[in-house]
């Protein structure tokens, strides 16, 4: 240890260690005894044991022990304040961001003082003047930097609605070819969408189709996996408005969802791609490109009870679009070969949400005199409740045929 601190489970441990695993590795829990922290929990230098390893430093010199310097302060304005100065020099600008982005990277703590010197005024600045110069050494950097400082506080706010501009430069950087190109478009993405979460609405109302445009060339060109979860964030911010969500599909956001939906993602990046097709399937063309895709309206189904309420709760929304707007004989044989609407059955058997069933039995009724005299459905369900799918699987668990019914008649399939 050189610069021991205590946490707030009365645990002891070295700055740099410590800082180490929570704010590198996110983790929220004391190593030793795994008691979760608070948010705003310190780490109180422990100044005694410091002393004591100083002692035995100095006790042990003879041996080759070196002593331990007295720490730094964590946050020195004046150096700071100086670095930001110093991105004027051009001989000076590299290394001037890199000791900003240690500065930021060191403690959490730091970043609110940083903005207050104007740290992400000068970032902002660096990345518009690297567009109008058409150059981009450094901005790997800048972006880090400001993505670490940036925080939703009323100063950010003004930052970001004074310099919407910052935006644009930020797209043209992503349609250009560099070196580490994966690590710099990748921070670009990152700091566009804490842009969007620090901006007002009427920001969210005024991005213009080349924005659009632009994440969902990030989904095609699958920067990274930080990138795409990135701009799924942004794309699915952006739909509440009808004409964002208008934009977003003439960009031909649904097929590129679809193709990384089919890739498998985790889970958070699904709920984020059915987030966003909600959305857009209440638009017909929206639907018309969702049905367009050959894997369309089987992969919408084969996610339902496979990934989370959340994306149970989107996909059935989905279904029950198609199946109300856009059910021509076509789509409605296609759900029926493609299992949707044995899955929907199985909604009704399943733990799902009151709400999410109802939405089930809604599209089942749509079409059941389609789908009833189907010998293609796997299911036999039987129920003692008028105008709903039954319940009871039978023939031990193997689902054989199913049974829509209206009222106290019963069709069988």
């Amino acid at each position: 240890m050189k610069d021991p601190v205590t946490m707030v489970t009365g645990i002891t441990y070295d700055r740099e260690s410590i800082e180490q695993w929570l704010f590198f590795g996110k983790n929220t829990t004391c190593p030793v005894t795994k008691q979760p922290l608070p948010k705003d929990s310190d780490l109180t230098p422990n100044h005694t044991l410091r002393r004591l390893i100083q002692a035995w430093c100095i006790a042990n010199a003879s041996n080759g022990v070196d002593q331990i310097p007295t720490p730094k302060s964590l946050f020195d304005r004046t150096q700071v304040v100086k670095l930001i100065q110093e991105l004027r020099i051009p001989q000076l600008q590299l290394q001037s961001l890199r000791k900003l982005e240690a500065i930021a990277s060191r403690n959490e703590k730091n970043r609110g003082p940083m903005v207050e010197a104007g740290v992400a005024k000068a970032m902002v600045s660096l990345i518009m003047s690297r567009f109008r110069e058409a150059r981009t050494d450094g901005l790997s950097e800048a972006f880090s930097v400001f993505h670490l400082v940036c925080t939703p506080t009323e100063k950010m706010k003004k930052l970001v609605s004074e310099n919407y501009d910052v935006v644009e430069s930020i797209m043209w950087v992503l349609q250009q070819e560099m070196d580490d190109q994966e690590t710099v478009k990748t921070r670009a993405v990152l700091v566009l969408k804490t842009i969007t979460e620090v901006a007002s609405g009427s920001l969210m109302e005024r991005l213009k189709p080349e924005f659009f445009k632009a994440m969902v060339g990030v989904l095609r060109q699958q920067i990274s996996q930080q990138a795409t979860k990135a701009a799924l964030h942004m794309l699915l911010e952006a739909c509440p408005w009808g004409r964002n969500r208008s934009i977003i599909i003439e960009a031909g956001a649904v097929f590129d969802l679809i193709e990384i939906e089919l890739r498998m993602p985790e889970k958070r990046t699904t709920e984020l791609i059915f987030g966003i097709l909600d959305h857009l399937c209440c638009s017909p063309d929206g639907r018309a490109q969702l049905l367009g895709h050959s894997a369309g309206i089987a992969m919408v189904s084969k996610r339902i009870l496979r990934v989370s309420p959340a994306v149970d709760d989107r996909a059935v929304h989905i279904l029950s679009y198609i199946a109300k707007f856009s059910g021509n004989n076509e789509v409605v044989h296609e759900m029926l070969r493609v299992g949707a609407v044995s899955k929907l059955c199985m909604v009704l058997q399943a733990e799902c949400s009151a709400k999410v069933k109802e939405k089930a039995r809604g599209v089942l009724r749509l079409h059941s005199n389609v789908w009833n005299n189907s010998p293609c459905i796997a299911v036999y369900l039987l129920t003692r409740h008028p105008r709903v799918i039954g319940h009871d699987l039978v023939n031990k668990g193997h689902v054989d045929a199913i049974c829509l019914y209206d009222d106290n008649s019963v069709r069988g399939a």
